[in-house]
């Protein structure tokens, strides 16, 4: 098998791989081409490259020899260079774009989305939205501290004492679970919501304290994922954040449901009533965010509270991101190799079946398909 890396948009410090992960690949009869470049920004040098066996090449060349490309973010130019017996793995997010897989549909592509890697047991150690999210719910604590015009800790001086920081977790996902963690870690004083009561027990253990509002809708084929919840529930949930955002110095949002938009959970009202200086980060801002006056990708001050949309965190520590992306997509490849490094594609294993997107004109995936039809 020939598997091509390409470099990354410009907005992108990650590489899908680094040469750690070409070296294991090369030991599975893979030869990796690698874009001149790809590397650079997740501080991985083309020698490096060349010493684990890749070799460096042109981007044309890559779709040009090719088998299979690997790439965080595909562009639609990409996608058009794409030939029917290439095989592309990528992060497409299917479930929100029924337009973009209709097109790769319609031209015969074979694409593997990685973000839809069936929640299993089995599947865990090719999960890259927990690890991407695990990156996430570390960096923006870490952002939130060095925003906060206050210690996170308790701190008790000759100057006096100083009260520890309080902060809000909306979403006890992999992301509010680590983010819960590291607050504790820098001293900080944890609140948590969330819909799904079972994650209770896990915020109690990392030392923060739950917060509910009961009647919530669960679903066990949700994949661990939170669900959408009545009208008069979401006024109920809505109140109860209210009342703790605003003794909150920071709340950190982290919720989301796949293939739709985000949750509002932060009123604007809300906003408006925290303490002057206190900081707002909106992990879900790419999906619409939950909070009301997220902008994504921007930083704005409401009413004296700083609200940052941002959803690229991981991209802000490329090093251990490729790392963890890296690995979470050489476990899935491995189910793509045969013994001889040939090429398989075997759709009676649930996890390549659940991964594909679409395949030889047809939807692979029942999760995308549900969407298209």
């Amino acid at each position: 098998m020939i598997l091509g890396i390409l470099k990354e948009p410009d907005f992108e410090n990650r590489v899908a791989l680094l040469p750690e992960g070409v070296a294991e690949l090369g030991k599975l009869k893979v030869q990796s081409l690698l874009e001149q470049g790809a590397g650079q920004r997740a501080y991985a040098s083309d020698e490096e490259y060349k010493s684990a066996g890749a070799e460096v090449v042109s981007r044309s060349e890559i779709f040009e020899r090719a088998e299979v490309i690997l790439v965080i973010h595909v562009s639609q130019a990409d996608i058009e260079k794409i030939k029917p017996e290439q095989v592309l793995i990528s992060v497409i997010n299917p479930l929100a774009e029924p337009t973009l897989v209709k097109q790769l549909q319609s031209e015969g592509k074979t694409v593997f989305s990685l973000d839809i890697i069936p929640r299993t047991t089995r599947a865990q150690a090719m999960d890259i939205l927990s690890s991407m999210a695990t990156v996430s719910g570390y960096k923006a604590v870490l952002d939130a501290a060095m925003q906060l015009p206050h210690f996170f800790p308790m701190f008790m001086s000759a100057a006096g004492t100083i009260k520890p920081a309080k902060i809000l977790i909306l979403g006890a996902g992999v992301a509010g679970l680590q983010a819960i963690a590291t607050s504790r870690k820098l001293g900080a004083v944890v609140e948590v919501f969330d819909v799904r009561s079972a994650v209770r027990e896990e915020v109690k253990s990392l030392g923060g304290k739950f917060i509910e509002v009961e009647g919530a809708l669960e679903d066990a084929a949700a994949g661990g994922y939170a669900v959408e919840q009545t009208e008069e529930f979401k006024q109920k949930q809505r109140q109860l954040i209210h009342d703790h955002a605003i003794k909150s110095d920071v709340v950190i949002c982290t919720a989301q449901i796949p293939g739709r938009k985000a949750p509002i959970l932060l009123l604007k009202e809300t906003v408006e009533n925290m303490r002057l200086g206190s900081v707002v980060i909106d992990l879900a801002a790419s999906t619409g965010g939950n909070c009301e006056v997220t902008q994504n990708a921007q930083t704005i001050i409401h009413h004296g509270v700083k609200v940052i949309g941002k959803s690229d965190y991981p991209s802000d520590l490329p090093s251990d991101s490729s790392k963890m992306f890296g690995k979470n997509a050489i476990n899935f490849m491995k189910l793509l190799i045969e013994k001889d490094g040939a090429l398989k594609l075997d759709f009676n294993d649930d996890i390549v079946k659940g991964t594909c997107v679409c395949h030889s004109g047809e939807i692979m995936s029942d999760r995308v398909k549900s969407i298209i039809q």
